[in-house]
């Protein structure tokens, strides 16, 4: 955007001034809300209907994290511009582009039933109370009120981007449009489930264990959703959530991860060459929809000025047009728009074919999915709204948009995706990694039974490897030795990064005298990512290096290190070392930190481990954590309630006035998690405090 281009009349004719706002109180009876905290802040909402909870959900979360929330809310509006100039713009044109508000507004009637149209009026009420009670919180005050619609249209934002949207967007207009390939970005949840008949206590055993960043509006926040309708679950949600996205009620509970299937599509047309609004489809000329949208963003304080953008829209969806030429993007994101509803569902259900019912509706974009209940089935499914292709294309390329034989309306069923039930080895798993590698190899998916457009993943990664040598094939396990997996730091012993990095431990220390000792450090190391471990920062140093170098070349990932090339980033990591650290070999927890507010701690954890963690260059040659373990649950299905312990990475606040902002950051670091309950009586009875919201 050249703002410089915009003289000095132009912008003081447009700019536009935050105003008061002018709407009232929903009336909201919030007496029938109550809002208990722990001892560790976490809220436990109680409420009559499920739409009092949804309210009560809302508030409490603003309570805790209302700037976060408002983000959500800003981009489902398309005003993040307003308020965070340049860089919340582009979220705008994105909004603009993928015309998530006017598919809200077109599909919200018929894609939510009557019950969870009150859920989201709920939640709703709920933000909009929160914030003409705290003006002073607010970060824009034409963004409230925000209604149900918006709501969704951030909802369809949000599954956009994770169906690839972004990705998709970016390389159209850095011109690298041949193939829309699994994010490089390092990625990571577990999800792991035993059945009873594996476990030494006869109880199903449950991980939730996503890998999130550690901050931000998709980081996890904690939650307890109670109604006398039904509702009774305790898991993780994002802000702006109006349900839990993934964790326990009282008979099931399941773990989400990111799956890696062909979610969209590309497609290049062909442009009339004397008729730039023109496109050819099956011989036939037709109109490329044109239309202007204004993004309006923040200059100054108190000034904002708009910019004008094209968007196009073809037949095969969401266009732009560029110096390559006309691209357009089809997703299921935008055609399929009730997941929070579906969400809902599965919250609710009470057992594992309830469950299924949720699940079949298909309206969650992707994710796979890691069941156990106290029933006795756990369950695993890679689920993915999937389209039906024709075959005889390339769909990992970029598509011509030029017949109708590649315009796809219809997506595969539940039924007809990857899934396992009760398998005969007694445990599912899923670290990101093939869906046809998630039990034992006897009960494992045979991939040439589905078809080869939709791209399944057949690849492991070093979680799942480490996984296989960590779980026994026979036997009973007790949850002592199940928390031992999940808490595990160690790489495999054969390493699958996409990088093969072997010339790291295969290099001579007599040839290179003056990296000996980094050489031989390498060469002792145990693959464990401790704090104390030394080989594990000089391989975390070499692991970020070679990530940064390769993203300045645009060399691709799956490539090898060449001997010289490990020689390079030894002899960088010495000086590094030294440079910052005074000595040419440290341990992990001096290189890599946990930061929160005042609070800097050691951090263990590597790439790539189960223990993931990922870091990113702070100050003073340090690193600090982004993303990785961040909240996890852990859980046991027998007699009565589930048996819950959870921790997360900060605490339950983002305020950082609040003592709950960084209460379990040391719990955390020492692999401890805090018993939770469902049992209401039991939560009333320890809370720390129980409140109405406004009171």
């Amino acid at each position: 955007m050249q703002l410089t281009r915009i003289g000095l009349v132009f912008l003081l004719s447009f700019f536009i001034f935050s105003c008061e706002s002018t709407y009232d109180f929903s009336g909201w009876d919030t007496s029938k809300v109550q809002i208990a905290r722990d001892e560790f802040g976490v809220p436990h909402i109680f409420g009559e209907k499920d739409a009092d909870v949804a309210y009560g959900l809302a508030w409490a979360h603003s309570e805790d994290d209302f700037g976060t929330i408002q983000k959500t809310v800003l981009a489902g509006k398309a005003m993040v511009g307003r308020v965070f100039g340049q860089e919340g713009a582009a979220v705008d044109f994105f909004v603009h582009l993928l015309e998530t508000r006017e598919i809200a507004a077109e599909k919200y009637e018929s894609s939510f039933s009557p019950e969870f149209k009150k859920v989201l009026e709920g939640y709703a009420a709920g933000l909009n109370d929160y914030a003409l009670a705290h003006p002073e919180e607010v970060l824009m005050a034409d963004a409230f009120p925000v209604n149900t619609q918006e709501i969704a249209s951030a909802y369809i934002l949000s599954l956009a981007q994770m169906s690839g949207a972004d990705r998709a967007v970016q390389q159209i207009v850095s011109g690298k449009v041949n193939v829309i390939s699994e994010d490089q970005n390092p990625k990571g949840s577990n999800a792991i489930a035993i059945h009873s008949s594996r476990t030494d206590s006869g109880e199903n055993f449950l991980a939730i264990n996503s890998h999130q960043p550690l901050d931000g509006p998709v980081a996890w926040y904690e939650a307890h959703l109670h109604s006398e309708e039904g509702w009774n679950i305790l898991g993780g949600l994002f802000p702006g959530g109006a349900m839990i996205f993934h964790g326990v009620n009282e008979n099931l509970g399941w773990a989400h991860t990111v799956n890696f299937p062909d979610l969209l599509d590309i497609y290049q047309l062909e442009i009339n060459p004397v008729n730039e609004d023109q496109y050819k489809v099956d011989g036939e000329w037709l109109k490329l929809e044109e239309r202007t949208v204004w993004l309006k963003v923040k200059l100054w304080d108190m000034i904002t000025i708009p910019i004008p953008k094209k968007v196009w829209k073809s037949i095969y969806g969401p266009t732009m047009v560029t110096d390559q030429g006309a691209f357009s993007i089809r997703m299921g994101a935008l055609e399929r728009i009730s997941a929070p509803e579906q969400w809902w569902r599965m919250n609710k259900a009470k057992n594992y074919s309830e469950f299924n019912e949720a699940m079949s509706v298909m309206q969650l974009t992707s994710f796979n999915t890691v069941y156990a209940d106290r029933h006795d089935t756990i369950f695993y499914v890679s689920n993915a709204l999937l389209p039906k292709r024709e075959a005889g294309f390339d769909y990992s390329e970029t598509v011509l948009g030029n017949t109708k034989k590649t315009l796809w309306t219809d997506f595969y069923t539940f039924s007809e995706l990857p899934q396992y039930v009760n398998p005969n080895s007694g445990y599912l798993y899923n670290t990101n990694h093939s869906p046809f590698k998630g039990s034992s190899k006897e009960d494992n998916l045979n991939p040439d039974l589905y078809p080869k457009e939709n791209d399944y993943q057949n690849r492991d990664n070093n979680r799942s490897l480490r996984f296989r040598e960590l779980m026994p094939d026979t036997g009973r396990i007790s949850y002592d030795q199940f928390k031992l997996i999940k808490y595990d730091g160690k790489l495999p012993d054969q390493l699958a990064f996409r990088t093969n990095m072997e010339a790291l431990f295969n290099l001579n220390p007599e040839r290179y005298p003056e990296i000996a000792k980094q050489i031989e450090k390498l060469k002792s190391w145990d693959k464990t990512s401790g704090i104390e471990s030394e080989g594990a920062a000089i391989f975390a140093f070499q692991y970020y290096y070679w990530w940064d170098e390769f993203s300045k070349t645009d060399r691709d990932f799956n490539t090898t290190l060449t001997e010289e090339e490990a020689v390079q980033g030894l002899r960088a990591s010495k000086s590094h070392f030294e440079t910052h650290f005074g000595k040419e070999i440290v341990a992990l927890g001096e290189y890599q930190k946990l930061l929160r507010g005042e609070k800097v701690l050691p951090l263990p954890g590597i790439d790539d481990v189960i223990t993931a963690m990922r870091s990113q260059a702070w100050e003073n040659g340090i690193r600090k954590g982004v993303q990785g373990e961040s909240y996890i649950m852990m859980v046991r299905f027998g007699e009565g309630l589930p048996k819950i312990e959870t921790i997360n990475v900060y605490g339950a606040s983002n305020n950082p006035e609040s003592p709950h902002y960084d209460d379990q950051m040391e719990l955390f670091l020492q692999q401890k998690l805090k018993p939770m309950t469902l049992d209401k009586a039991e939560v009333l009875k320890n809370a720390k405090r129980v409140y109405s919201p406004g009171s």
